[in-house]
């Protein structure tokens, strides 16, 4: 496959970027709500994890065996069907006019549009479709026979591991970074520098102090779609 140097390359990251939330917490929120999860051993554990994210001292194997173990307790049917409710109560109203208008604006302009995301590809697969994005670069979790292990698959979509799974998407395709005219990414978090640092064009937006610290230094966009 051939890429025209006059196309773009548009990278989402997803929480707190294209929501106005985070769905990776928000699913366990939802879980617990649900009566899925016992809300005095999960909801304090589930914060906390939210916190180092924001901190940048998240252990990511630590998370993901909190965040994947409990699809492998359930069918994936069921799981199927408590996710179309999580869309309906969560995750459309995370959804803002702006955040809907600045992808529209790339797939008109006919840019390659890709959300990268460290939360699991099971939650934020539906949320990649409702934007009407194609590609998806999430953390995969392993599946056997259609169901979840509980365990993750290959390198999660994290800090470096973001330009890893970026880079080998890319080569998959034939391409690279200088297969587009411009590459631009936007994302709110300092976990993201890294893939950041990599495209022509970061964009931070509604961004952490960190990040905000950064980009002011660099020169770098600032945006807001709240």
């Amino acid at each position: 496959m051939y890429v025209e140097r006059a196309v773009n390359l548009a990278l989402f990251d997803l929480d707190n970027t294209l929501l106005s939330g985070d769905s990776d917490f928000e699913w366990s929120q939802f879980l617990i709500e649900q009566g899925v999860l016992d809300r005095e051993l999960f909801e304090a554990k589930n914060l906390a994890f939210y916190e180092q994210y924001k901190a940048g001292t998240l252990d990511i194997h630590e998370f993901l065996d909190f965040q994947l173990k409990p699809l492998s307790r359930h069918a994936r049917k069921v799981l199927d069907q408590w996710h179309e409710e999580f869309m309906r109560r969560k995750v459309r109203p995370m959804m803002g006019d702006k955040a809907r208008q600045l992808v529209a604006q790339h797939k008109a302009a006919g840019d390659v549009c890709v959300i990268i995301t460290a939360t699991n590809s099971f939650v934020t697969a539906p949320i990649a479709r409702e934007f009407g994005i194609e590609h998806l670069i999430g953390t995969d979790p392993e599946q056997k026979n259609g169901e979840f292990t509980g365990r993750v698959a290959g390198i999660p979509s994290f800090r470096d591991g973001k330009v890893v799974r970026m880079e080998a998407w890319l080569a998959e395709r034939g391409w690279n970074w200088d297969s587009f005219g411009d590459t631009c990414f936007y994302s709110d978090s300092l976990n993201d520098l890294p893939l950041l640092s990599r495209v022509k064009r970061p964009v931070a937006v509604d961004p952490d102090d960190t990040l905000r610290k950064h980009a002011q230094n660099q020169g770098w966009v600032i945006i807001s779609l709240r």
